[in-house]
């Protein structure tokens, strides 16, 4: 059932907190008990306190250069780095692939963790040096380059890395699910025919981290839609599916799948279903006064609260047009950069990694919080437009949120995807921020630094470690340290 307008804005009063950042200025805040000292809007106009002045206790200090010029830490920690494209091998002997993107961490048996990782390769294979290798029986498209790896750590500190599918197209993130398997999407909407491809690309598959054989004979579940897919989350106790879709010309949506009647989640259960299964629906918000709201963009101040209806998606499969070129500007509410998602405190977390010259109003990064009991939509993090994310000396200022993932030490950790250097940062549920880790691989020249961007971000099963990856040329990096509780600030 719909929330109506009326409804709605009967229920306005219910709002969120939050701090924004803005101009240099970092202050995050996370759901549903973030605090802000004043509200801000994307403007930069502000009386907030920065985030990192006077408030000790929170973060880990300052970041140390690494004199191998990979990762800079703060004291007491270090990295090891677990897989690096074309160095590390697979068991087959193949080198692991490039390009790491999204990644999840799953427990295994006798003190191991597995960990499944994205490759985001797009187009034609003949033009990665190091694509997901053609293992035989896990291959959907043997003209793709992409897939997933899962890389088992062992309790003595030993990896062994092999291929969980081949022959997909642009795998950046997904999702884990309850039932403990990897949920990997295809941000592409590239068709058989372009690329040398032989089967149609822009979905989601299911990657078994453990039974090897359950990942035999790849196939799409076709019944969450064909986009440019970027995230996933599972609802545990209702049984949606919520997807972001990272698109441009016109901006991608938020979509909900809704089971048909009698589906039970479990491993292998989405291989099964049909591919008109279900319901694929895009999200449709409105303000208190019941006005449409068609773009994400127009929020300027944390705590903006927006009903959200759910629109049926005509054709999911985009036969001969993509999805959401199937409604009009007035049907669905539009984001640019629909990235990373978590599912936590009820509900999902969802991010919109930036938005620039083609959106409406101008910023540097929002996280929003889909409450699907209330059918609310509420935005928890704003990142002003950011003056100079070239300025390697602001370990401070952050730009353009990526994956995410909750901390076990309290608030949110953030994979930085934005412009210049590139930070890991945490964020405390009262919004401050704090610096985790920068990336220090230049991989561009002295004179015109580049450093790739943080992906697949996330902790061990028992906490101890976080992974990352520096997407480009794919390293796969386990940080240790004294981690602690985070003071709310």
């Amino acid at each position: 059932m719909s929330l109506t307008r009326r409804e709605f804005a009967g229920k306005s009063a219910i709002t969120g907190a939050g701090v924004a950042l803005t101009g240099s200025v970092g202050a995050l805040a996370t759901a549903p008990n973030a605090l802000a000292a004043t509200d801000v809007d994307s403007t930069g106009n502000t009386e907030a306190e920065p985030a990192h002045a006077g408030h000790h206790g929170v973060g880990y200090g300052p970041l140390i250069a690494d004199p191998d010029g990979i990762l800079a830490l703060p004291a007491g920690f270090t990295y090891k780095i677990i897989t690096c494209s074309g160095k590390t091998t697979l068991e087959s002997g193949e080198f692991t692939p490039s390009h790491h993107d999204g990644t999840a961490a799953f427990d295994g048996s006798r003190g191991t963790t597995f960990l499944v990782n994205n490759h985001e390769l797009a187009g034609a294979r003949a033009q990665w040096p190091h694509p997901v290798p053609l293992t035989e029986g896990l291959v959907y498209d043997p003209a793709a380059a992409g897939g997933c790896t899962v890389v088992e750590v062992r309790r003595d500190g030993e990896v062994a890395e092999w291929v969980g599918i081949a022959g997909t197209a642009a795998n950046c993130a997904g999702g884990s699910t309850p039932w403990g398997t990897w949920l990997t999407c295809e941000e592409t909407e590239d068709k058989a025919g372009s690329h040398g491809f032989t089967k149609d690309h822009g979905y989601v598959f299911e990657v078994d981290p453990e039974d090897r054989r359950a990942n035999r004979d790849p196939k799409p579940v076709k019944a969450l839609g064909r986009y440019a897919h970027e995230a996933v989350v599972v609802d545990p106790r209702r049984g949606h599916l919520y997807l972001t879709e990272d698109a441009a010309g016109p901006s991608g949506l938020l979509y909900r799948w809704t089971p048909p009647e009698g589906f039970r989640h479990g491993r292998g259960a989405l291989r099964t279903l049909a591919d008109d299964a279900g319901v694929l629906q895009a999200f449709r918000c409105f303000d208190s006064g019941g006005r449409f709201v068609d773009d994400l963009s127009r929020a300027r101040k944390t705590g903006t609260v927006y009903g959200v209806d759910w629109v049926d998606v005509p054709d999911r499969d985009a036969r001969t047009v993509s999805v959401r070129r199937q409604f009009t500007d007035g049907q669905v509410t539009r984001a640019r950069k629909l990235e990373g998602m978590w599912w936590g405190d009820g509900g999902a977390y969802v991010v919109s990694s930036y938005a620039r010259a083609e959106s409406l109003v101008q910023h540097d990064g929002q996280v929003w919080f889909y409450d699907p009991r209330r059918r609310t939509l509420t935005l928890k993090v704003l990142l002003g437009v950011h003056p100079d994310p070239a300025d390697a000396s602001a370990d401070g200022s952050f730009d353009g949120p990526g994956n995410i993932t909750v901390s076990p030490y309290g608030g949110l950790v953030i994979a930085e995807d934005g412009e210049g250097v590139q930070h890991l940062f945490g964020a405390t549920g009262s919004g401050r921020a704090y610096p985790i880790a920068r990336n220090e691989l230049n991989i561009g020249t002295e004179d015109a630094p580049e450093y790739g961007e943080f992906t697949g971000v996330t902790f061990s099963p028992d906490g101890r470690t976080l992974f990352t990856s520096i997407q480009t040329p794919g390293i796969m990096l386990a940080i240790t340290g004294p981690w602690k509780r985070q003071r709310r600030g």
